[in-house]
């Protein structure tokens, strides 16, 4: 997560921003190589195994998201134990997670920017109007194409990518981007969405993780510390044991109070 890679990510954003704005008809060229005209479909949606890959995608993004939450949900618990996952780590994974694909992604654009999807426009069998990219008066009123959702968390996984050892950072990288787009062209070949939905959900998904990586990590003001997040986590696990203990104590209290009464 250093400038160069946020110097990549600006220069894929303007030229598919520039490219595909000035030129829409390519978004409508390319998803057109997914559709039969004889059939009317799009050719992703006959194989079951397009849909199968789909859910998998789903399951390894929960399962990456779940050693976070798992990690300080356990440290809130058994709050004496070491955390298996440092706090940084952990609140960055989720965080990015939540603001990435679930606030900029499915809640703000995808809600707001009407784009409707390639299986709902004239040109491939529907009812609603194309749109480019940069036009959000689509007809779609939500759930819409831009930016793409599902490929937008596996575009997510280049913030766990970011958190592995250097010397296996260039190869994490890659996988995420490979999984990323692999997912982003099986969205593709299904009707759901434009190349530029698409790319535009990877560059927004690396400046999300980008941005805090350098909150949490790299800017001085505003870094944070394992123990920054640990200790009160620790302390909030502490207190919640002692209410515990304290309202055990009380019942069997009462209920021995109540055994004598009778």
């Amino acid at each position: 997560m250093n400038r160069t890679g946020f110097t990549v990510a600006l220069a894929v954003a303007a030229v598919v921003g520039v490219l595909f704005g000035a030129h829409p008809r390519l978004d409508l060229d390319i998803a057109a190589l997914f559709f039969d005209p004889s059939t009317h479909r799009f050719s992703g949606s006959v194989h079951a195994w397009v849909f199968r890959a789909r859910y998998a995608a789903e399951w390894l993004i929960a399962a990456i998201a779940a050693l976070g939450f798992l990690a300080l949900a356990g440290k809130l618990i058994l709050p004496r134990r070491s955390m298996p996952m440092r706090g940084r780590a952990a609140v960055f994974l989720l965080v990015t997670l939540a603001l990435g694909p679930g606030v900029l992604a499915n809640t703000i654009l995808k809600n707001h920017w009407g784009r409707a999807r390639p299986i709902d426009i004239v040109a491939f069998g529907g009812t609603d109007r194309f749109t480019p990219w940069w036009d959000p008066r689509g007809s779609c009123p939500n759930n819409c194409s831009f930016i793409a959702g599902e490929p937008s968390g596996a575009f997510w996984t280049l913030a766990p990518a970011a958190l592995t050892p250097p010397q296996w950072r260039p190869l994490a990288y890659g996988a995420a981007f490979v999984f990323g787009a692999g997912i982003g062209v099986l969205r593709m070949a299904v009707g759901a969405h434009f190349f530029s939905d698409v790319a535009f959900a990877g560059v927004f998904m690396f400046l999300v993780a980008w941005t805090l990586h350098g909150l949490i990590y790299r800017w001085r003001r505003t870094r944070l510390t394992d123990e920054a997040i640990e200790r009160p986590l620790a302390q909030a696990g502490e207190a919640l044991r002692h209410a515990l203990v304290a309202l055990a104590t009380l019942a069997r209290r009462i209920a021995g109070h109540n055994s004598k009464s009778s």
